[in-house]
C-alpha cells in the first residue's frame, strides 16, 4: 500500500471510528425512542471535523505505525480529546446544548478504537501476519546488552532478514531468567550449545561490540560446537557512517578472531594535515596504496594523485573514488613505473604535493629470492628514484612504507626493504623534507597474503599448503595499515621508523583452521600439508632489531628509541656494483649489508623509531 493510500486509509477509518462510538454512546445512554431525537447527523459531523483537524495538526497521518509505541498513544490521546473539547464548544455556541454524556463516552470508545487500529498494524508487522513466518530461522542472540536488543527489534521489525530471534544468551546473573523485548534470556555462554539443541536454533548471532578479541575466540569455539550458523551484528563505525543498517547481519570474518585492539588514531591530526592540500601515493592500485587513497578521501584533500604501474588497477580504483567522493576532491591518475626517475622528476614539480606515500614495492619473498636484481631496481633504487624527486619538488613529508621483514632480515626482500629505509633516513638529514618510514607486519586480504591463497585452496577441495607448523607472523587489517600511515605522516618530524606495536603473533596454522571453520569445515574435509620452508623464509617475523630501544613515550602506544646508520654513499655504490652479478653474489652482498650492526658498523647520531 502506497503513502497516498494509507492516507485515505487512515482518514477512512477514523470517519467510522467517529460515527460509530457516536451512536454506540447515544444508544447506551438513551431509551431507542429518544434517539432518533437527537441530533445524531451533526454530533457526528462536528466530532468528524474536529478530529481530522486536530490528527493533521498532531501528523497523525504521517507517522509510522508499524512503530507505534508510547508516543503514539499520547498523540492519538491529545488529537481525541481536543477534538472532543471542540466539539463540546461547537454544540455551545451554535445548539445551545451540550450532550456531555454522549461525548465524554464518546471520547473513551474513540481512544480505544483509534488506539487498536493503529496499534494493529504494528502487530501485523511484529508477527508476520501478512508475512511467510515458516521461512524465518530460530535466532540465539549473543548478548542482552544495548546493542543485543537493538540487534532483536531490527530482526522483529524487519522480516526480510529472514531471521526470528527467539532468545538471549547473556553471562550477566542479573538478566538471566528475564525477558527482554519478550525474548528470554535464557543463560550464560556455557549454556549455549544446550540452548541452541532445545530451542532448534538455526542461527546465532554475535552482538556484543565491547569484546576483545580473545573473548569473540572463546565465543565463537562456543559457538562452533554446534551446528547453527554464527553471525554478527555490523561494527558500530560501519553503523554511524551509514554503510549497513542493523539489519544486515554479516558473517564472521578471520579479522574478527585476530587476538589485538584496533588502534585509536588522531584523526583531528591526519584532518589537519591533509585537507585542501594536494597528495600523491605511488603503488596506488595495490592493496595497501589503494586504501591509503581511501582513508585519505576520508579527510577531504583537494587533489590526490594515484601514480601506479598497472593501468587496470589504477583505471579501478579511480572510478572508485570518482564514484564516492568525485564531487569533492580531483583525482588525477599517472601511469608510471617509479624506475623511471626522469619522468618521477617530472611529475614532482608538476603537482608539487604536501605529501607523497610510496607504496610501490616487489614484496613478495620467493619471488624475490628468484629476481634479486629486481628487488634493487624497484624497491631500492625506485625507492631513492621517488625520495628524491620528492626532495626536488620541495615535497613537505615523505613517507615510505617498510615492512617487519627489514628487521634482521633473512630474505632479498626484506634486506632491500632496509636499505631503502637506511637510503631515506640519511636523506632527512640533508634535505627540507621529512622523510619517516613505516613499518607493518603482514597485511589480511592484500593481494599476497596467505588468506586469499587459502580461499582458494579451500575453494578447489584443498589440501591447504602450510611451509611449517610453527610459523608465526604479526597480522593487520588493510585500513588499520592505512590509517596508520596517515597518523606517521601528520607525525614526523624527520628520520622516524614508525613500528604499529601488533600484539601477539598468530601461527599460521590456526590461521587456517579458523579459516576452515569459516567455511564451515573441518580437516576432516580439507587436508593441511606442510610443504617446508622456503628461501628466505623466517619462522618468526620481528619489529624491532635488539638494538632499536625503546626509549619514551610520545604518544599512546608511540615510543621513541634508537637506531644506527651506515654510510649510505657506500652501500648504494656496493648495490650498484652487485647489481650485475651473480644471483648469489646479489643475494648475500644485500643481506650483508641489512643485517649490519652498531657492533660491525660505526654508530652514527640518534635517529628515531616510533613504535605505535
Amino acid at each position: 500500500m502506497n503513502l497516498q493510500n494509507k492516507l485515505w486509509y487512515a482518514f477512512l477509518v477514523d470517519s467510522i471510528i467517529v460515527f460509530t462510538s457516536v451512536y454506540i454512546s447515544t444508544v447506551s445512554l438513551f431509551p431507542i425512542s429518544e434517539v432518533f431525537t437527537l441530533p445524531l447527523f451533526v454530533i457526528s459531523t462536528t466530532l468528524i471535523i474536529s478530529h481530522h483537524v486536530f490528527a493533521h495538526f498532531y501528523k497523525m497521518y504521517k507517522r509510522a505505525w508499524e512503530y507505534a509505541s508510547v508516543g503514539e498513544l499520547i498523540i492519538i490521546f491529545k488529537a481525541v480529546t481536543f477534538s472532543i473539547i471542540v466539539a463540546a464548544l461547537c454544540q455551545f455556541l451554535f445548539m445551545e446544548d451540550v450532550f456531555f454524556r454522549v461525548l465524554a463516552s464518546t471520547w473513551m470508545i474513540q481512544i480505544f478504537l483509534i488506539s487498536g487500529s493503529r496499534f494493529s498494524w504494528r502487530f501485523f508487522k511484529d508477527h508476520g501476519v501478512f508475512g511467510n513466518r515458516k521461512s524465518l530461522k530460530p535466532t540465539l542472540i549473543v548478548g542482552a546488552g544495548s546493542a543485543g536488543t537493538l540487534v532483536a527489534r531490527q530482526l522483529k521489525y524487519n522480516k526480510d532478514s529472514g531471521l526470528e530471534p527467539v532468545a538471549f544468551i547473556d553471562d550477566d546473573k542479573r538478566k538471566q531468567n528475564l525477558d527482554i523485548m519478550c525474548l528470554p534470556v535464557v543463560g550464560g555462554i556455557d549454556s549455549l550449545a544446550e540452548n541452541v539443541q532445545k530451542l532448534g536454533i538455526d542461527t546465532i548471532v554475535i552482538a556484543i561490540p565491547s569484546l576483545n578479541k580473545k573473548e569473540l575466540n572463546k565465543i565463537y569455539k562456543e559457538c562452533l560446537s554446534t551446528n547453527a550458523t554464527t553471525q554478527m551484528m555490523p561494527m558500530f563505525e560501519d553503523l554511524v557512517t551509514g554503510k549497513v543498517s542493523v539489519n544486515e547481519i554479516r558473517n564472521v570474518e578471520i579479522r574478527d578472531l585476530l587476538g589485538r585492539p584496533a588502534v585509536n588514531l588522531d584523526t583531528a591530526a591526519i584532518e589537519n594535515f591533509v585537507r585542501d592540500e594536494v597528495i600523491l601515493v605511488t603503488g596506488a592500485g595495490g592493496s595497501i596504496g589503494s586504501e591509503i587513497c581511501r582513508q585519505l578521501s576520508n579527510y577531504q584533500p583537494s587533489q590526490i594523485v594515484l601514480l601506479g604501474h598497472g593501468e587496470n588497477s589504477i583505471y579501478a580504483i579511480e572510478m572508485e573514488l570518482r564514484s564516492s567522493y568525485g564531487s569533492e576532491i580531483e583525482f588525477t591518475t599517472e601511469i608510471a613505473d617509479i624506475k623511471d626517475r626522469e619522468k618521477l622528476f617530472s611529475i614532482m614539480k608538476h603537482y608539487r604535493p604536501k605529501a607523497v606515500f610510496h607504496a610501490a614495492a616487489h614484496k613478495h619473498v620467493p619471488l624475490m629470492e628468484r629476481n634479486p636484481e629486481e628487488a634493487i631496481t624497484n624497491n631500492i633504487f625506485g625507492t631513492r628514484n621517488v625520495a628524491e624527486a620528492a626532495d626536488a619538488g620541495d615535497v613537505e613529508t615523505f613517507v615510505m612504507i617498510s615492512s617487519d621483514k627489514a628487521v634482521n632480515p633473512t630474505s632479498v626482500m626484506g634486506a632491500s626493504k632496509k636499505i631503502a629505509e637506511m637510503f631515506v633516513q640519511n636523506l632527512d638529514k640533508k634535505s627540507n623534507t621529512r622523510f619517516v618510514a613505516v613499518r607493518f607486519g603482514n597485511v589480511l586480504g592484500s593481494r599476497g597474503s596467505v588468506i586469499p591463497l587459502f580461499k582458494e585452496q579451500i575453494r578447489k577441495g584443498g589440501p591447504i599448503t602450510i611451509t611449517h607448523p610453527e610459523m608465526e607472523r604479526f597480522f593487520m587489517t588493510i585500513p588499520e595499515a592505512s590509517k596508520l600511515v596517515l597518523q606517521a605522516s601528520s607525525l614526523a618530524q624527520g628520520g622516524e621508523i614508525f613500528v604499529l606495536d601488533m600484539g601477539e603473533p598468530v601461527k599460521i596454522l590456526d590461521l587456517a583452521k579458523n579459516l576452515l571453520r569459516l567455511s564451515g569445515l573441518s580437516e576432516d574435509d580439507i587436508g593441511i600439508e606442510f610443504t617446508g620452508m622456503r628461501p628466505g623464509e623466517k619462522l618468526y617475523e620481528e619489529l624491532l632489531n635488539d638494538y632499536e630501544v625503546r626509549d619514551e613515550q610520545i604518544y599512546p602506544k608511540i615510543y621513541i628509541g634508537k637506531s644506527t646508520k651506515v654510510n649510505v654513499e657506500e652501500v648504494m655504490e656496493l648495490v650498484q656494483a652487485c647489481w650485475s652479478a651473480d644471483k648469489d653474489v646479489i643475494r648475500e652482498t644485500l643481506l650483508s649489508i641489512a643485517n649490519q650492526t652498531p657492533s660491525t658498523v660505526p654508530a652514527l647520531e640518534k635517529s628515531h623509531v616510533a613504535i605505535i
